[in-house]
């Protein structure tokens, strides 16, 4: 019976309320953020009138996360830093030193003099002069300073290796410790650049890792990557205080000489100390993580000469009192003074894990850089090009959700009426999600937001068809609409997960705005399915229970496929493998020929988008840059119709230097100039600079990405189905990949790493088609158990056509108005899918099912197959 009882109905609309009032806040983005903003300022002490205005703005009761916006739509810098992380070995080897010479002067009388050797390549090199043959000896007193590696992964391991060779001993740090100071080093340089940021007060900056030794540095609202790097380079302030005092009264009058700071790690707690230091972080020459004496988690420290002596002079007069180590203004440790620290050196005790004594070390020492950076990628979006990006993706938004609702009503009536409803909500509930797990939305995001508006309707499609067809036979509305969900829940059930894969590997493979698409077009393909198997059936269901009609979906005032089809598509089958064969053939020689135009993504290089009310002349701008002698540029001219008339924008490309791994900001900076002075009103809203390393590195990325996706496509579907139909499928995958590689080739569009992420959604959308036609090819192996597999074929892809035009139409539908109306930034990535829709809608119906035909398939779907593949094959929603 067509029935949904009470309390599913209940969770169903409660879940939707709740997706609906999470996203609420959106519909009031500047207030809301500037609510937001207050909060936080007066929570960190600075409550004003002004500020408590502001905080009013928003009721506290209700949810306040929003969507952040990414660089591309709100404007500001990325950077992309390596940690040098192999300068730290040198230093730390040549930090021993003072020890190894101590030690071994202790053995003087066996050993005889001994002299330092320029280190080289992170190896300490000590000759014995004149008793060679002691060597050995030498070599095992030095590795009585051996301490053992503090990391979880270096257990019972040394941190230096000591080796004697040819009358020398060679102290070089141990593997083990190499790979516990990589981490020590990139932790600690992300510390510094974590802290150094909040403190400029940016809003929603991203700093994170990314690999084993790259950090990633994002800031909206930031003027300039330059800008950018010098707030990174300023130095913190570390600091050693007497302590006066402890207290829990943060207004507490300290007194004269004093001050009152903040306990980082126990909130509540305030330190008052003397205002003059004993010693500053200036000093201080390295922290590491250690153990004491009894074997537990320890930090050990070491000051240079100068901080040594007044060091060693304070802690002899103050041995019982407690001291404190204080970062910018932040109290991070106040231990007690146990004994006379001579030396320079001296441990830090407490109830530490390992973790929080490498944390404290990395604290410690975040008063410096402790290795070099090297800026890999700079990008330098401008406000004023994230809000046309906004506005536009906003118009194309609204065109498009508002074209596939008139396409839907106009094909199913008061069906399509419902599905619209869904899809409203579907976008509601797409937010709802973002905001609560506080996504980033990009420009690629946006257009995955409108591809899901036109995808989205393909589960409703796809009931919607099936409801049709089964009014044909089955006895009444009611039992067709039961029998419309039950059956087309397969189809929509290995569609959209063949999609969620390749949006899952692109979330894995992509970084930045290609992992926001990835999210998005995740998301969306959850809220889709939810909106169309749970909310549309209840609304029918709900319309159904008031109206009881006696005929559904029957009349339709727009038809794009005749009501019943029997055309063959095998006819002249040799005739459309023939065109896609000619056609990969073209595409594989142009891509031979002249290759892709490879954006800076993946050649590496820097571009720069210009704008000015001045008509653009290409060979004023080429020889005001020519002059610096940069090699290779070039120097385009933007046309768009969503351009003002004032609005004359140039693309200019420099390759990238030779000799360069890392992007150099003086050659910005003198393009800039030279354009300054040709054009006077010239503005640079986005400049983007890939260093080669990078480029190389997102090239093999990319193809693993595309090669994972095909291969978990593969390994689904042959699961789900037959290896024949596996094999069917990566054919019409293969062939769309091909085909969108050819056009761009053949065209010399910008192919950049957005690109990528079109190529994969294609995979996604390509499979969603083909596998529709493949449920119902087996659905119907099973029913015409006779008739021959071609005359199988040809009734699945006449039953499904109607659905495979819907989907496609309502899908270029809303791409055509992100592609007219969202601007040239992302203009490309539109092309792309566009491109692949049309492919895509191809393959499924003429490569895929040709290849399914010459490779044959089981027919009995009665019986369980033994062979492998088919374990899954007999799942029938």
């Amino acid at each position: 019976m067509l029935q949904i009882d009470l309390w599913k109905r209940v969770v169903i609309w409660a879940l939707v309320a709740l997706g609906l009032f999470m996203a609420l806040p959106n519909a009031f983005y500047t207030r809301v953020e500037t609510h937001n903003d207050a909060a936080a300022a007066i929570e960190a002490g600075g409550s004003t009138p002004e500020l408590i205005a502001e905080a009013a703005l928003w009721p506290d009761w209700m949810p306040s996360s929003l969507v952040n916006l990414g660089l591309d739509l709100r404007g500001g810098a990325h950077l992309l830093a390596e940690v040098q992380v192999e300068d730290v070995y040198e230093t730390r080897i040549e930090s021993m030193w003072p020890e190894i010479r101590d030690v071994l002067r202790e053995e003087r009388d066996r050993v005889g003099p001994i002299r330092l050797q320029p280190i080289e390549n992170a190896e300490l090199r000590v000759r014995l002069v004149e008793n060679p043959d002691e060597a050995g000896y030498a070599a095992s007193v030095v590795r009585g300073l051996a301490r053992p590696v503090t990391s979880l992964t270096g257990v019972n391991a040394s941190d230096i290796e000591v080796t004697a060779q040819a009358g020398e001993i060679i102290v070089r740090l141990s593997e083990a410790e190499k790979r516990a100071t990589d981490e020590r080093t990139v932790r600690q340089a992300l510390e510094i650049v974590r802290r150094r940021i909040d403190e400029v007060g940016t809003r929603e900056p991203t700093i994170q890792r990314q690999g084993s030794d790259r950090i990633l540095i994002q800031v909206p609202g930031i003027g300039s990557a330059a800008e950018l790097k010098e707030i990174i380079g300023t130095t913190a302030q570390l600091t050693f205080h007497p302590v006066v005092s402890r207290t829990t009264n943060a207004d507490e009058r300290p007194g004269a000489g004093n001050k009152i700071l903040p306990s980082l790690d126990e909130e509540g707690l305030y330190y008052i100390l003397e205002a003059a230091p004993v010693v500053t972080g200036e000093e201080l020459v390295d922290a590491q993580p250690d153990f004491d004496q009894n074997g537990r988690p320890a930090v050990s420290f070491r000051f240079n000469p100068s901080g040594a002596r007044k060091f060693g002079d304070y802690t002899a007069q103050n041995i019982g009192n407690p001291f404190a180590i204080v970062l910018d203004d932040e109290v991070i440790s106040a231990p007690v003074i146990q004994a006379h620290i001579a030396g320079g050196s001296g441990i830090i005790t407490g109830r530490f894990t390992v973790e929080e004594s490498t944390q404290l070390a990395v604290l410690l020492r975040a008063g410096a850089l402790p290795a070099g950076l090297d800026f890999l990628e700079e990008r330098t979006i401008g406000p004023e090009l994230g809000a046309d990006s906004i506005e536009a993706g906003k118009i194309a938004c609204i065109v498009a959700f508002a074209l596939v609702l008139v396409f839907m009503f106009l094909s199913y009536g008061i069906f399509g009426l419902f599905a619209n409803i869904a899809l409203i909500l579907n976008v509601g509930l797409i937010f709802g999600l973002l905001s609560t797990i506080g996504a980033t939305l990009t420009l690629p995001g946006i257009a995955g937001i409108v591809l899901t508006i036109g995808m989205a309707v393909d589960a409703n499609v796809l009931v919607f068809e099936r409801i049709r067809e089964e009014m044909k036979s089955a006895k009444g509305p009611a039992r067709a609409i039961e029998l419309g969900y039950q059956k087309a829940l397969s189809a929509i059930a290995d569609a959209n997960v063949t999609t969620f894969i390749t949006a899952l590997i692109l979330f894995a493979m992509g970084s930045g705005p290609v992992r926001g698409f990835a999210i998005t077009l995740g998301l969306g393909i959850i809220t889709s399915v939810f909106t169309a198997i749970f909310v549309t059936r209840l609304i029918v269901v709900m319309w159904f229970e008031r109206k009881r009609p006696k005929t559904v979906l029957q009349g339709r005032a727009l038809r794009l496929v005749p009501k019943e089809t029997r055309w063959d598509f095998f006819r002249r089958w040799k005739l459309s493998l023939g065109l896609s064969a000619v056609l990969i053939v073209v595409a594989l020689g142009s891509f031979g020929l002249q290759g892709l135009n490879f954006g800076i993504d993946f050649r590496g290089g820097t571009t720069i988008r210009t704008e000015s009310a001045k008509p653009i002349d290409i060979g004023e701008y080429r020889d005001a840059i020519q002059q610096l002698e940069l090699g290779d540029i070039t120097i385009t001219e933007v046309f768009d119709p969503t351009f003002g008339p004032e609005q004359n924008v140039a693309m200019i490309r420099i390759q990238a230097q030779d000799e360069e791994e890392s992007v150099s900001a003086d050659t910005i900076v003198q393009v800039e100039s030279a354009l300054q002075e040709a054009v006077p009103d010239i503005q640079f809203t986005s400049v983007e600079s890939v260093g080669p390393k990078v480029s190389g590195e997102l090239i093999q990325t990319a193809v693993i990405a595309v090669l994972l996706a095909i291969g978990a496509v593969l390994v689904y579907i042959w699961l789900r189905f037959e290896w024949q139909f596996a094999l069917g499928a990566v054919a019409a995958l293969v062939h769309d990949v091909v085909l969108t590689i050819g056009i761009f080739s053949e065209l010399q569009i910008q192919f950049d790493l957005a690109i990528i992420a079109a190529l994969l959604t294609i995979v996604g959308y390509s499979l969603n088609d083909t596998v529709v036609v493949f449920d119902r090819v087996r659905e119907n192996l099973r029913k015409y158990k006779q008739k021959p597999l071609s005359e199988v074929l040809n009734i699945s892809i006449n039953e499904t056509l109607s659905r495979t035009i819907m989907t496609s139409v309502t899908t270029l539908l809303a791409l055509l108005a992100l592609f007219a109306l969202g601007g040239d930034v992302i203009r490309g990535f539109v092309f792309a899918m566009i491109w692949g829709v049309i492919v895509g809608t191809y393959s499924s119906v003429f490569v895929a099912s040709t290849i399914l035909l010459w490779l044959g398939v089981k027919r009995d779907w009665s019986k369980p197959d033994k062979g492998a593949g088919t374990q899954f094959s007999n799942v029938d929603a």
